[in-house]
């Protein structure tokens, strides 16, 4: 049984592009693996930006903190537990003005936290997540991987690198907003990966 945590990020829900290949996956995983799911809609979530008191919440000892301040860290704490139960995480997501959606990245901010998903060595910053694989289901209009102009994939593999999730695979469907062929096309080969990837689990 696997426990898969999907994280949606598309502004435009289910008829997002990226959540359609999140579906693609979800459809192909769940017919190899018997899995428990757990789905997490960013934009319902509604999730604002870090704020300064958030974070001098979670820097305060619990029995210290104030009503406020335990509201405050539950954010993060909740979303930090969903990650860790998960033994697999998959990520949709759009490309907006050549980097992730804000609620991603809003997200993103919540996970990595010091003394709890990593930490500060004398050796330098250690991750304290292990044993998740991660894919990352990536929708673009125009062409962008493999160029300097694709900032989403380094960007995400440090982010998880950073919190000690190094197995990290991704998949891009292009060139969706160059015509209706070209759409098409790019969908059909990311599908192809989607099976040759769940293909490659438990081998």
């Amino acid at each position: 049984m696997s426990n898969v945590l999907v994280v949606n990020s598309s502004i435009n829900g289910e008829q997002g592009n990226s959540n359609k290949l999140v579906q693609s996956f979800i459809d192909a995983l769940a017919a190899k693996e018997n899995i428990t799911l757990q789905e997490l809609d960013l934009n319902k979530e509604q999730l604002g930006h870090l704020t300064s008191e958030e974070m001098q919440a979670w820097m305060t000892a619990a029995e210290q903190r104030s009503e406020q301040q335990h509201q405050l860290a539950s954010i993060s704490d909740n979303y930090v537990e969903q990650v860790k139960k998960a033994d697999t995480l998959v990520l949709g997501v759009p490309m907006y003005n050549f980097g992730i959606p804000s609620a991603l990245k809003a997200w993103i901010d919540r996970i990595a936290r010091a003394g709890v998903t990593f930490r500060y060595t004398e050796n330098g910053p250690q991750g304290l997540l292990s044993d998740k694989k991660v894919y990352v289901l990536a929708a673009r209009g125009g062409m962008y991987a493999g160029t300097p102009k694709d900032t989403q994939t380094t960007y995400l593999k440090d982010f998880f690198a950073f919190v000690g999730l190094t197995d990290v695979e991704f998949v891009y469907a292009e060139g969706l907003a160059m015509g209706e062929e070209s759409a098409s096309g790019a969908f059909a080969q990311a599908n192809e990966k989607i099976i040759e990837l769940i293909g490659q689990r438990g081998a």
